[in-house]
């Protein structure tokens, strides 16, 4: 008698029973690249960048460009849709620079020297941003830095007045004030603070003497 075991047939694609597996093959999909067609279009791209940095807050064509090459947006792209912004009036510098120029000159007291310098960093064109510091005038300017001086004279008055008027003259100069205009103003605020002290010493003086039996 024959002792071997009968003969089994193997199962299709070798132990396991699995599926033989398939050769790569150029018309199989999975093993296909990417087709070329399939990237987005640059042009919606950028235009999805610079709506979304419009929504919180306005921006210069400049600083949309910048943020365009900063996301390798190709410049011929990033030019057509920056045109066309600026056509529809989404991109409007001249009333960016003007918007700017009111709320930094009223909120911080800036001079007209620091806030071209400012709009300048932001790529305004320097006739533009020359046109909306015109909305600041020699007055405008020097209450703003008169109510700087008021706001931090009265806690140096423990200071000898060299040293006050360094550090007023200081902060102007930061602020973009010019010499002439902050000597005057912190000689101005100085004295008549040392004038308020002065009539502030003299009716302590007053009280105390009228206090006396």
């Amino acid at each position: 008698m024959d002792d071997r075991p009968p003969n089994r047939r193997r199962a299709p694609g070798g132990f396991g029973g699995g599926r033989r597996k398939r050769s790569p093959s150029s018309d199989d999909p999975l093993t296909q690249d990417v087709a070329p067609e399939t990237v987005e279009d640059p042009e919606s791209v950028a235009r999805g960048l610079c709506l979304r940095a419009l929504t919180g807050a306005p921006k210069t064509r400049q600083q949309l460009a910048d943020l365009l090459a900063s996301r390798d947006i190709p410049e011929d792209a990033a030019t057509t849709v920056l045109d066309r912004f600026t056509e529809v009036g989404l991109i409007d510098d001249a009333a960016y620079a003007r918007a700017w120029v009111s709320s930094r000159q009223a909120g911080r007291g800036l001079a007209r020297r620091a806030l071209s310098s400012e709009l300048r960093a932001k790529g305004v064109d320097p006739e533009v941003a020359a046109e909306a510091v015109e909305q600041v005038d020699d007055e405008d300017e020097r209450a703003a830095a008169r109510k700087l001086v008021e706001r931090r004279a009265g806690s140096m008055r423990r200071l000898d007045r060299a040293t006050a008027t360094r550090r007023l003259m200081g902060m102007l100069a930061r602020k973009g004030y010019n010499g002439g205009l902050a000597a005057a103003v912190v000689r101005e605020v100085l004295d008549e603070v040392e004038a308020g002290a002065d009539v502030d010493e003299a009716f302590s003086e007053f009280d105390e003497e009228s206090a006396l039996p």
